[in-house]
């Protein structure tokens, strides 16, 4: 499940780095943007990319992995109220948002779940 992870911070990396827009890959793709922030953000995401493949090579780097994650969750959600994303949305909801970040809240959950059973098995 990490591979995935690995996977999915790549195809984000990549996303940013093109500037291509897509939900999922661009949290808030239907904001502004400059196009040398996204550049910095892909940079930033293949650290995640690096993080989880570090994780799946060793399992003690998991927690890193698992903190990184929720507090990208916490931070999403934060942006997701404030009102700097209220000011450029001009009366849009913010639905989409939300369910791009309860999707990073469910995949925490579940790496969260399997690591939990593996840390019991191995001991």
């Amino acid at each position: 499940m990490l591979g995935v992870g690995v996977v999915y911070f790549c195809l984000m990396a990549a996303a940013h780095f093109m500037g291509l827009k897509y939900p999922l890959l661009f949290v808030y793709y239907d904001t502004p943007f400059y196009a040398y922030q996204d550049k910095i953000i892909s940079f930033s995401v293949l650290a995640y990319a690096s993080l989880f493949y570090a994780a799946i090579r060793h399992i003690q780097v998991v927690p890193m992995a698992l903190f990184a994650l929720a507090v990208t969750v916490l931070g999403l959600s934060f942006v997701n109220i404030s009102s700097d994303l209220e000011s450029v949305l001009k009366g849009q909801g913010t639905l989409i948002y939300w369910l791009q970040t309860g999707f990073f809240a469910v995949y925490f959950l579940v790496l969260l779940w399997l690591y939990q059973g593996s840390s019991k098995s191995q001991s």
